[in-house]
């Protein structure tokens, strides 16, 4: 990360809440705000160009995509959150928050599962966590971060979850970076895919 330090120390690289429902924060010439059905297509595409990036692919277990077909049901209007980073009018960043039992975990989860489940918010999972990667290493992947972990504990969350694979050295590390501790792993498809927590309080 040669150019991390440029984006640091710039003063207006801090992420700022600039309107509190629906959020929207800045983040230098970066403004996040909340998804809209307007931006399924580009979403859906930046979420696609992450994975193949890392070699990752529809049949391997570990890709899936179905949630971006729900996104009120699955983020929006169940005790979550997605965002999206807006540069120059062009989505360029992306992040969500989802209730832990929406969504199954491990081999079942490329599948297409979905059921709401039990309404106590504890646990809240980080996913979709995706930078265009022409504007990688400004800093946009820990502002999306600090923007859903400041809407997790708002939401009153008790745990954050996230997982991710072997493939995704950045992701790993910015969530490290973050606090966050490894948990398990699991081998699916031949991909081992890391299973990391945070709490929140």
């Amino acid at each position: 990360m040669a150019d991390s330090a440029s984006w640091r120390d710039h003063p207006s690289h801090t992420l700022v809440r600039v309107q509190d429902d629906p959020p929207v924060w800045s983040f230098g010439e970066l403004r996040l705000r909340r998804y809209r059905a307007a931006d399924h297509g580009i979403v859906l595409a930046l979420h696609r160009e992450g994975l193949a990036q890392v070699g990752l692919r529809p049949g391997d277990g570990v890709y899936y995509d179905h949630d971006f077909f729900r996104m009120e049901d699955i983020y929006l209007r169940n005790d979550g959150e997605f965002i999206v980073g807006e540069l120059e009018g062009g989505i360029v960043a992306m992040g969500g928050l989802r209730r832990a039992d929406l969504v199954p975990g491990g081999r079942a989860r490329a599948f297409g599962g979905y059921a709401p489940g039990n309404p106590t918010l504890e646990a809240v999972e980080m996913v979709r966590l995706r930078v265009m990667p022409a504007v990688q290493r400004r800093g946009y992947g820990t502002a999306v971060v600090q923007a859903l972990e400041e809407r997790a504990k708002e939401f009153g969350y008790r745990v954050l979850r996230a997982d991710t694979t072997e493939l995704q050295v950045p992701a790993l590390a910015l969530y490290r970076k973050f606090g966050w501790t490894e948990q398990r792993r699991e081998t699916i498809g031949g991909i081992v895919n890391i299973y990391i927590e945070k709490r929140l309080r």
